[in-house]
């Protein structure tokens, strides 16, 4: 099985740009209700994930008054939720769902091309698992 079954695609993906300010990633995050977001630069390329925490951290430590001067990338982590390339095993997914809510996918050019849910993962195994089942009836 491809990495491509399971991928939601960048078009329907919410994102957030490394250019931002503080603020606005709030505000988007805010507006997608989501905990963890990709952080992806203008040329497309995937930077990393973005989380409540670090802007809770980064708020706590210098005070909402800066959100609006301070750009986004000074509170991103490297390698948080580093990407799976497109050509990634599938147990290489699994493995890695188990720590994550998602996994940001690359292209051969380090493109963010879009995420692979955990729920997807699972809901595929559950679904196999439930035919492997049914065949014993």
């Amino acid at each position: 099985m491809n990495i491509a079954f399971f991928l939601t695609p960048k078009s329907e993906v919410s994102f957030l740009y490394s250019d931002y300010t503080v603020r606005q990633g709030l505000e988007k995050m805010k507006h997608y209700g989501f905990s963890a977001v990709p952080v992806i630069d203008r040329d497309g390329k995937y930077v990393t994930t973005v989380g409540e925490g670090d802007f809770l951290w980064y708020i706590l430590k210098d005070g909402v008054d800066n959100t609006e001067d301070t750009p986004l990338s000074a509170i991103l982590k490297k390698d948080k939720n580093p990407p799976a390339p497109i050509t990634a095993p599938i147990k290489d997914l699994a493995n890695r769902a188990l720590e994550q809510n998602f996994i940001p996918v690359i292209d051969d050019d380090g493109i963010f091309i879009g995420i692979v849910r955990r729920r997807d993962i699972i809901r595929s195994f559950a679904y196999t698992i439930s035919d492997d089942i049914d065949s014993f009836k």
